[in-house]
């Protein structure tokens, strides 16, 4: 048996290009976007134009044909520069339009995963509802059989990219009953008069536009129906699954962008004669914080590996997930506490990043219900 814990030289230039563009493109956005909340649509278009929308697909179908550790490079260091820039580049990559590429018939890759592959179309993932959270089973938007195609009612929360996107992969039960099969996916062009979208005001994540959808008879076309066919339950769970692996790249980007914010302040700041990080309270502080994010990184890198083999399983997922969240908050909490009352200032980024931190122990699968599953793979049953 043998072990390599380095990263090819394909992933090294993945990662090189996306800090480039970050550094020299994307940064000078960041700061208007989080203070209006309002996504330059603009980055959707370069990151067509530069593959990294289609990172993880194949290259028959017009992807980079890459896999799962550059996706989540590209996430962790889009991460690093801003959470709002990367969340909205996951919801529509992979939730977005990964269903749509795993069991979308030709014509529906043709009209939705080949442009937004380029930029051209923006898409989000509708799954969330009020009451139920991502608890897909509790679900009450409902797809009712109409001539021509469907009428959906209903609501979702939290829905990412909303108020921009071009169409959203909607889920929504074809069948009274509680049980997977009755639960398929609708793509649904926006604008769509029976989608009423609003725009929510947020803590974290600002530069990242989220939105609240009451829908009223909204028809979608049999056309529009993922794949043909009802019943798209297990290709909601699958995707969800490797999410959280992706998601735990974009925590692992903002530990440490937190860190190194950290670091710095902690060599520039001089108290009685010595640098900040002299003190043994600070320095114990960032070595803690240092081994937390090189725990999680071979943490994350080994879901990806495992994405590439084929072997994830629900319960890794959430173990990689768990660990790199609390760790993305763990980490911003103790960079901000090491920047004192300068940790609080908007001019410098921990804040912003704790932030953003406190939503992925919250968004795609809280902390708690990561522990749940992992406890039900040891025999336990919560």
């Amino acid at each position: 048996m043998s072990l390599d814990f380095s990263f090819s030289a394909e992933h090294e230039s993945v990662r090189d290009t996306v800090r480039r563009l970050c550094q020299d493109e994307l940064a000078p956005l960041v700061v208007d976007a989080e203070e209006n909340e309002c996504f330059p649509r603009q980055a959707f278009t370069r990151w067509g134009e530069l593959g990294l929308l289609g990172v993880r697909y194949p290259e028959a179908d017009g992807g980079s044909g890459m896999d799962k550790v550059s996706d989540c490079i590209v996430r962790e260091e889009l991460s690093y520069m801003s959470q709002g820039f990367a969340s909205a580049w996951s919801a529509h990559t992979h939730l977005g339009i990964w269903p749509i590429w795993k069991t979308g018939t030709p014509d529906q890759r043709e009209r939705f995963f080949k442009p937004a592959l380029a930029g051209e179309k923006v898409a989000g993932f509708g799954l969330s509802e009020p009451d139920g959270g991502s608890n897909v089973r509790a679900m009450k938007t409902r797809a009712e059989r109409v001539p021509g195609g469907w009428k959906l009612n209903g609501s979702k929360l939290y829905i990412t990219n909303a108020p921009i996107a071009d169409f959203l992969l909607v889920a929504a039960r074809t069948e009274p009953e509680l049980k997977p099969d009755a639960i398929s996916l609708f793509i649904v062009e926006l604008p769509n008069p029976g989608f009423d979208i609003h725009k929510l005001r947020k803590e974290g994540i600002r530069s990242s536009e989220t939105a609240l959808i009451h829908i009223t008879d909204a028809f979608v076309p049999d056309d529009c129906l993922l794949g043909g066919r009802t019943g798209t339950y297990p290709v909601i769970l699958e995707s969800l699954s490797e999410n959280r692996v992706g998601v735990a790249a974009n925590a692992l980007g903002m530990a440490r962008a937190a860190f190194d914010a950290a670091k710095a302040f902690a060599e520039d700041r001089i108290v009685a004669g010595k640098r900040v990080g002299d003190y043994q309270a600070i320095g114990h502080k960032l070595a803690d914080m240092s081994a937390q994010i090189e725990a999680a990184k071979w943490l994350v890198y080994y879901g990806a590996w495992r994405v590439d083999q084929g072997t994830l399983d629900a319960a890794t997922a959430a173990r990689v997930k768990l660990v790199a969240s609390e760790t993305a908050l763990s980490v911003s909490e103790q960079a901000i506490r090491i920047h004192g009352g300068a940790g609080i200032m908007r001019e410098y980024p921990v804040g912003r990043i704790h932030r953003d931190a406190l939503v992925y122990v919250i968004g795609e699968g809280t902390s708690e219900v990561q522990r749940n599953i992992i406890a039900r793979s040891i025999g336990f049953k919560p």
